[in-house]
């Protein structure tokens, strides 16, 4: 059993000054596998403290520095690519097959940052008056549980590429993730303070991150209750926010979609990550017309859908994060019968062949309609819900019947179609027969699904301020 009892702070690893410790278990087992020390209010006043410091040098980087950081940040990701998949699957029960199409992305970010910088115009004039993108001060990165490597990297990549410096705050039930991640930041050599990695409890360190007066930004995703939160934390100091919430994101099958391979993409989308992906495609709209082909197919589909151990690369779905997680997809399911709605595949209780670990057959609900909460909030796992529509407007009307906006999918053999409905869709991204974007595209989401977008020069201008001088 392993024990990660350090922080990192202005580039050294330190004990931290809080004592509290968090178990940490293997989900496809429920094994206890280590703990970490947790990090206090002093920490993170430390970690700011650092930030601060740094911020004084690193906001003057030149262009020709920031690159060189990226750079060396994405040589020392791929260098440890290995390490960082192998912790996701222990840790947090990823898939093989996710993490080995997913995690090149922790280290791709910095080379994209990268490329941005180079050709991005930090200062413009027009006549006497000059306008200079200038890094926005120091920045709080607060990540979930459910993709950290990616999550972090990302943010820390659009930090460097402005010239901020950042204080990382990630779930402590990634501390095992987090502690490979650190190695790299330390190994890529970027100076004392500007990357500060504080693992601690949101209502503890992240309170902490969200109040500071010296923290000018905050980069957070997870969930629209926790974005909220932070919100009203920040606004007593006019933080600038980029938030990336939750979603409940719609599925549309159009009436002239390719059915079989529509549905099977569908359930790509629905399924990703086990279920804990905040935008996977959990509400499939299938017309009428062909809702018993519809229904036909995802029970095809999903019989041959393996769930078990993550390290098997056959494997499609692994275990949900930890107990409470796995109770909590449980009581959605319950309340999904209680509300009327029939099972089309799944149910309670692990799969008939695992008996430990948080694993959760993956379940399709039908006759539900848009109003019953399996519909209506995420649930955060391999749980799906059939809505039928008449027509393609009502089809819209029920994609957008939604507090979230985050990303939405639709399918159709008419591309030109597709696109016109796409139009229509309340969502920050729209996929039309895909189940995963376009990496260097921003991303975020609209309504209550955030505010601001990542990746490219969306990202780094969410770290920039416009500074105007006129002559």
């Amino acid at each position: 059993m392993r024990t990660i009892d350090k922080v990192y702070i202005d580039g050294k690893f330190v004990t931290p000054h809080g004592a509290e410790l968090a178990p940490l278990y293997n989900p496809a087992t429920e094994q206890l596998i280590g703990q970490v020390r947790l990090a206090d209010e002093t920490d993170a006043h430390a970690a700011v403290a650092a930030a601060k410091r740094a911020l004084t040098t690193f906001s003057h980087a030149t262009r020709q520095e920031r690159l060189a950081i990226l750079r060396r940040l994405s040589a020392a990701f791929t260098a440890r690519l290995d390490d960082l998949s192998n912790a996701m699957i222990e840790e947090y029960g990823a898939t093989r097959t996710l993490v080995e199409a997913g995690m090149p992305k922790a280290a791709a970010v910095f080379d994209e940052a990268a490329e941005v910088v180079e050709s991005y115009e930090f200062t413009r004039s027009d006549g006497g008056t000059t306008v200079t993108l200038a890094p926005v001060g120091v920045a709080a990165a607060i990540t979930p549980w459910n993709y950290s490597i990616v999550f972090v990297a990302q943010k820390v990549a659009s930090a460097i590429a402005a010239g901020c410096t950042i204080v990382v705050k990630p779930s402590e039930l990634s501390a095992i993730q987090t502690q490979v991640m650190t190695e790299c930041f330390d190994a890529a050599e970027v100076p004392p303070g500007v990357i500060n990695v504080v693992t601690g409890r949101g209502d503890v360190v992240g309170e902490v991150l969200t109040t500071h007066p010296d923290i000018a930004k905050v980069g957070f995703t997870g969930s629209t209750a926790v974005g909220q939160q932070i919100m009203r934390n920040a606004a007593a100091t006019m933080k600038r926010l980029t938030l990336e919430l939750g979603g409940k994101s719609p599925s549309i099958l159009l009436d002239d979609a390719d059915i079989p391979a529509s549905v099977a993409t569908a359930l790509t989308a629905g399924f990703m990550n086990n279920g804990q992906a905040c935008f996977a495609g959990t509400r499939i709209l299938a017309p009428e017309s062909r809702i018993d082909e519809v229904l036909e197919a995802i029970k095809a589909n999903v019989a041959e859908l393996k769930v078990g151990d993550p390290d098997d690369p056959s494997t499609a779905i692994g275990p949900l994060v930890n107990q409470k997680q796995f109770e909590r997809v449980h009581s959605y399911i319950r309340l999904g019968q209680e509300e009327g709605a029939k099972l089309l595949t799944g149910g309670e209780g692990r799969p008939d062949d695992l008996r430990t670990g948080w694993y959760v057959k993956p379940t399709v609900f039908t006759g539900v309609t848009n109003q019953m909460r399996i519909a209506r909030e995420e649930i955060f796992g391999p749980v799906l819900v059939v809505i039928p529509y008449s027509d393609e407007q009502e089809a819209i009307e029920i994609a957008n019947d939604t507090p979230y906006g985050l990303q939405a999918y639709v399918f159709s053999t008419d591309t030109e179609r597709a696109r016109r409905v796409a139009g229509q869709i309340e969502a920050g991204t729209v996929l039309i027969n895909r189940a995963f974007g376009d990496p260097d595209a921003p991303f975020g989401g609209v309504k209550q699904s955030g505010i601001g977008r990542e990746h490219g020069a969306y990202g780094l201008e969410g770290f920039l301020e416009p500074r105007v001088v006129t002559a």
